[in-house]
């Protein structure tokens, strides 16, 4: 490669007439590399690589995904990359691709600005932060709730799909994130949810304080419009959202509870972070070090209540299974309730009449409950309403029938009529002419 000044030189002989091979002998350079940099195939101070271009093939599937999702995050992208045969490493796909510029550029995100923010200590094991993050249009054709939980010190997230973000889901969605990361921190910090806290107060709400002495847990909300002080869950929603949900390719919640869980174990655990020493750690090595509160056995006994629509087999569907009601209820509205700890269900009507009683499935299991007597039940209406009798034939030839056609000539009336020729009268009048 040519010096600055060596290009400099060779750029003014060539002006005056030397010839390539004079040049070269003067610099004492090759003629191809003099000739090269004369005509623009090479530009002083760009060494040309000696490697292959380890991008190329996976060019044209980068921006497919860019074209599905232009904010994909690029660590997710290389995820994917990889596990298609790409062995260069994160920092070289994230310089290939702005060198690319493969990225395309969002208008609407470009003025947004961040907020200023300021680092705060949490010492292991003091706190854990509670945030819900929802995402219409799931591919289960429902909205999905996820409530993470994050421990600040460490940066563990664990998380749990839920069916609503009422009271009794929260609570259960609270006992799975607490049971996935081993324990309760001392303070509960979320923000001012009205299932938690009192609107326009910072006091526990009366029917949420049984819950929080269940766990041995101080509730603490943020202050009003200070949503930087869960900064922890905050980023933990926008990392788990762009990171998992963007890319997730399950079908049923079931599948997308282990999906999240597979990934928070795995890529999230495996962030590289710092100890407090400055020694070069991970998340998850951070979280198995925190100190966490025992919690207890049993989860807090609320009870969850959903609404379910009678199936055509006299089945109601709850978290993956199906359970039988008596029959002729198809089409209507009942509830399902289960109250957390119990190994039972109780379908009611909408007043409340009990109308029965199962033991719960495992979730996702794909079982149809059905008792002894529903089945007996059901099996004795659908044979009542069967017949032997033929079905109707279709092809037979069946003109319209005398009410129909008084029907008919009162539609058209007088003037619609068609004129109706008799011949009897026809002839009489012809007699009486001749």
């Amino acid at each position: 490669m040519l010096t600055q000044g060596e290009d400099v030189e060779v750029d003014a002989l060539r002006k005056r007439g030397w010839t390539v091979s004079a040049i070269a002998r003067h610099v004492g350079r090759d003629r191809k590399t003099v000739r090269a940099y004369l005509t623009g195939v090479r530009v002083q101070g760009v060494r040309k690589t000696s490697t292959d271009d380890s991008l190329a093939e996976f060019e044209a599937y980068i921006r497919a995904r860019f074209v599905d999702d232009p904010h994909v995050w690029a660590s997710a992208l290389h995820d994917e990359v990889v596990a298609l045969g790409y062995r260069c490493s994160y920092p070289h796909f994230v310089r290939q691709i702005r060198e690319r510029r493969l990225r395309p550029h969002c208008e609407a995100c470009s003025g947004v600005k961040g907020r200023d923010t300021i680092e705060i200590s949490h010492p292991p094991g003091e706190e854990i932060q509670w945030d819900w993050f929802e995402r219409r249009n799931a591919p289960w054709g429902k909205t999905a709730y996820v409530l993470l939980g994050t421990l600040p010190h460490s940066g563990r997230i664990r998380g749990a799909l839920s069916e609503s973000t009422d009271q009794a889901h929260l609570i259960e969605a609270m006992d799975k994130v607490l049971r996935r990361l081993g324990g309760t921190a001392h303070i509960w910090r979320t923000d001012r949810l009205a299932t938690v806290i009192t609107p326009g107060t910072k006091d526990v709400q009366p029917s949420f304080a049984p819950v929080a002495k269940h766990y041995g847990a101080i509730v603490e909300p943020c202050p009003p419009r200070r949503g930087n002080r869960k900064g922890s869950v905050e980023s933990s929603v926008r990392y788990t959202s762009g990171r998992w949900w963007r890319t997730m390719t399950a079908k049923t919640e079931e599948e997308a509870q282990l999906s999240l869980d597979r990934f928070l174990s795995t890529t999230a655990d495996a962030r590289v972070r710092r100890s407090a020493d400055g020694e070069k750690t991970t998340v998850g090595a951070l979280g198995d070090s925190e100190p966490l509160k025992a919690i207890p056995v049993a989860c807090y006994p609320a009870t969850i209540s959903v609404e379910r629509i009678v199936a055509d087999n006299a089945t109601v569907a709850f978290r993956g299974n199906r359970y039988s009601v008596p029959p002729g209820l198809s089409g209507s509205v009942l509830l399902v309730s289960h109250r957390l700890g119990q190994a039972t269900i109780e379908i009611t009507s909408v007043t409340k009449t009990l109308l029965a009683t199962h033991r719960l499935a495992p979730a996702g299991a794909g079982m149809l409950v059905r008792s002894s007597e529903h089945h007996t039940a059901l099996e004795k209406a659908v044979l009542a309403a069967f017949t032997t009798t033929p079905p109707c034939d279709k092809k037979q030839n069946r003109p319209p029938g005398p009410q129909a056609l008084q029907e008919a000539a009162r539609l058209l009336g007088a003037e619609g009529k068609e004129p109706t020729v008799d011949l009897d009268m026809y002839a009489s009048l012809a007699g009486a002419t001749r």
